[in-house]
């Protein structure tokens, strides 16, 4: 009985076709907007590194929100029109002198 368990465990892992799946590498992401770093695994890669607490140099991959800049994490809504969306909407779209 054990050694039927045991197949059937092992069953669906011999499937798995090897040599297809990408490599996880550490990585550090970096939210742009608050300047919060935080170490994780990725398939994505960078040319940019940085040196992390440990010593080690790791690729640095930049997101622009993380749960240090989201607003369901911090529970602060902030106003993010740094690039006048707002009056470029309205030139593009606005109406015509």
């Amino acid at each position: 009985m054990i050694e039927v368990m045991a197949s059937v465990i092992t069953r669906g892992r011999n499937k798995m076709k090897k040599n297809i799946h990408p490599e996880l590498k550490d990585v550090i992401f970096k939210d742009v907007s608050c300047d919060y770093t935080f170490l994780g695994k990725s398939t994505l890669g960078s040319k940019e590194t940085m040196k992390w607490e440990d010593g080690k140099e790791y690729p640095v991959i930049k997101v622009e929100i993380s749960s240090a800049s989201h607003p369901f994490f911090t529970g602060k809504q902030r106003v993010m029109d740094t690039e006048g969306r707002i009056d470029r909407f309205r030139k593009k779209y606005g109406p015509k002198k």
